[in-house]
């Protein structure tokens, strides 16, 4: 069980996109100085972003701490619209959004397409969560129904997950920040005071449209600009290669040097019975995985006999990124196979060894779902309108539209 602290928990943290914000409650710095929330400081937020924008160095750990800041913010400003908010509801909620990425592995993308399969960061999450509730002698069972959307007030569970939740917010203004961004720009005070609650619904009171305009129009083009940016793409899907390279090296009994959670993930085979069976070990040796054993790794395997092993590790260490083009339509098979055909002559790797140098997906995104819960408008008559009717400068079609893109990537020596 956690021995907790006697020291004063009334802190202050300095965040250099709010500036000064205080820790609301004993719980919640208990809960942040929990080694599973200390994890977060060595996971990037952004993973290799940084390989284009080389400020974005912000950890996870700055954004739960930001969401959580928020939420504490949105939930002051509700009760001051006469909504009931008990104590223990604010706690709960402050606590769920918290502990919303605790889940994550380093890279994520990466480490569940390349070595942790079966196993999702959601699902990760809940499993920590009851881990630390039980730590915590029960004291996070309200924060678990609120982050399941099991509790009576929905509303609650839509500030931590939503189209319009507290996690968006943050990130959106804290990539933006970090990455120079300002097409991410956004008015989060603003949307923040125009909140209020309507038949147990989380609504923007309608002064507030054009930030919630500005707000998905901004999710958009950091999408396109940063999350799905074409070199980020390569180096992110340089790092699923790599990592799949190296679990199927393990599979097949090579020695691999790795930190010791690395290592137990690199030669385990997952299933869902693996998972039931080993939850324990398997959360223990997750918990100690972050960015830095990756890394140390990659630097190991450059000096790998394996020669791709060897070649997508020199390349991600030292950011010689195979080239990539996107195009709106899938990129013909025989296109593929003669850049395929020239890099084995090029390189005189094997059929198997060039599907980690050459290949193609899609990626796709939408700025606001239709399918999930709807941004309302709330008017002064009381007439509840979806954004995108409310908004006279929105497309509705563009927003709806999943937009998906193709792209191809190749060694830069081996373009047809």
């Amino acid at each position: 069980m956690v021995k907790f602290s006697t020291v004063n928990k009334k802190k202050i943290i300095n965040d250099p996109v709010y500036g000064f914000i205080s820790v609301p409650s004993p719980l919640i710095f208990d809960l942040i100085e929990h080694p599973v929330i200390q994890r977060l400081r060595r996971i990037k937020q952004l993973g290799l972003t940084n390989y284009v924008y080389p400020g974005a160095n912000h950890s996870r750990f700055q954004h739960a701490v930001g969401a959580t800041h928020l939420m504490d913010q949105a939930i002051q400003v509700i009760r001051q619209k006469n909504l009931e908010i008990t104590g223990d509801e604010a706690e709960a909620a402050m606590a769920a959004i918290l502990l919303h990425d605790i889940g994550h592995g380093p890279f994520s993308h990466a480490l569940e397409s390349g070595i942790i399969e079966n196993i999702s960061h959601e699902k990760i999450s809940e499993l920590l969560m009851e881990r630390l509730n039980h730590e915590f002698n029960g004291k996070l069972d309200l924060a678990i129904q609120i982050f399941q959307n099991k509790y009576s007030k929905k509303f609650l569970h839509q500030l931590v997950s939503s189209q319009l939740d507290m996690d968006r917010l943050d990130y959106l203004k804290r990539d933006s920040f970090f990455t120079g961004v300002t097409e991410g720009v956004i008015g989060s005070d603003r949307i923040i005071k125009m909140l209020n609650v309507v038949n147990d619904n989380l609504v923007v009171e309608a002064k507030g449209i054009y930030s919630i305009e500005k707000f998905l129009i901004a999710r958009r083009l950091m999408y396109w600009q940063v999350y799905l940016h074409k070199t980020v793409l390569a180096a992110e899907n340089t790092m699923v290669k790599l990592l799949q390279r190296a679990k199927y090296l393990a599979n097949n009994g090579y020695d691999l040097f790795s930190t010791k959670p690395l290592r137990y993930f690199l030669y385990q085979k997952f299933s869902d019975k693996f998972l039931l069976d080993k939850k324990d070990e398997i959360l223990s040796n997750f918990i100690m995985l972050d960015d830095n054993d990756i890394f140390i790794a990659a630097k190991a395997w450059e000096n790998h006999p394996d020669r791709v092993l060897a070649y997508l590790s020199k390349n991600l260490m030292n950011r010689l990124l195979p080239r990539i083009k996107l195009q709106n339509k899938p990129f013909p098979k025989e296109m593929i196979v003669n850049i395929k055909k020239k890099a084995m002559q090029l390189h005189k790797w094997k059929e198997d060894e060039v599907e980690y140098m050459v290949f193609s997906n899609s990626i796709t995104n939408n700025a606001y779902s239709q399918f999930d819960e709807k941004i309302q408008i709330l008017y002064n008559t009381g007439e509840l309108i979806d954004i995108v009717q409310a908004s006279d400068m929105l497309n509705v079609s563009v927003l709806y539209k999943i937009v998906k893109k193709y792209f191809l990537c190749y060694p830069k020596d081996c373009g047809i």
